[in-house]
């Protein structure tokens, strides 16, 4: 296959307002504490065929993160290890094999986040139906239950044939984290914001060591598919974040 490069000048001009909400995304993350360091990734797929993407840069903290950071990949390109200024390999590895494989999937916000993280080291890693938060989630949800190592390419290549067998919201990465999906930024990163906030909810409710209140699977099912259509809190909550950035933070955007 051929090489596919992507210059530095068009990188840090090209898609300003999927950049801007990306790295909004990303500061939000810091603020939120759901990121690890510098070692967790977000990218959006910027182009109609999927081909091309936004990812955060190698070893930068969420909270320094601007829109003109962000790398712009092609998921054809051989030589992307080799820029100077290269991703982190598993960022490629995984990020860059989901896009490849999964032309569909436009948003990935890979984390780990406390009760999530706990959640996915659970020898039974599913989320039962106990409030609205974990009902959101509800038959959503795909679970890797054979972690391989670093998700480099081959761990990436796995990860993507699941998804592609299994379309959901947040693939839960057993002995890892969350792998969160949506189709603009502002999706994602709710679902995000929701899965760790009933990840949490289901394991203090297990802490209490009380039975729990399930909810039958059929109003499970109709609160989720009732919710997926109510984008107004999903929007209505990014816009809200991005407000709040545009005041206090607004060299995210440069």
């Amino acid at each position: 296959m051929a090489t596919v490069s992507i210059s530095q000048k068009t990188n840090a001009g090209a898609y300003v307002e999927q950049r801007a909400m990306l790295a909004a995304s990303l500061r939000w993350t810091a603020r939120l504490n759901l990121h690890e360091g510098v070692a967790n990734h977000f990218s959006l797929a910027v182009n109609e065929s999927g081909t091309d993407f936004l990812l955060n840069p190698n070893q930068r903290h969420f909270s320094q993160i601007r829109a003109s950071d962000l790398l712009l990949l092609n998921v054809h390109d051989e030589g992307v290890m080799q820029r100077q200024d290269a991703p982190d390999a598993t960022a490629w590895g995984l990020h860059g094999s989901i896009h490849r494989h999964c032309p569909g999937i436009k948003c990935l916000m890979h984390v780990h986040p406390i009760y999530s993280t706990v959640l996915a080291s659970l020898a039974d890693s599913r989320l039962p139906a106990i409030d609205q938060n974990t009902a959101t989630f509800f038959n959503r949800v795909v679970i890797d239950e054979d972690y391989g190592g670093l998700a480099l390419a081959d761990e990436g290549t796995r990860c993507a044939e699941m998804l592609s067998d299994n379309p959901c919201h947040v693939m839960i990465m057993g002995n890892h984290g969350i792998l969160v999906i949506g189709d603009t930024v502002a999706q994602a990163f709710n679902r995000m914001y929701y899965f760790e906030r009933a990840a949490e909810t289901y394991i203090k409710a297990l802490w209490t060591g009380r039975p729990l209140r399930l909810m039958s699977d059929e109003i499970a099912e109709s609160l989720a598919a009732a919710l997926e259509t109510y984008y107004d809190s999903t929007y209505g909550h990014f816009t809200e974040l991005v407000a709040v950035l545009d005041r206090e933070e607004p060299d995210y955007r440069d």
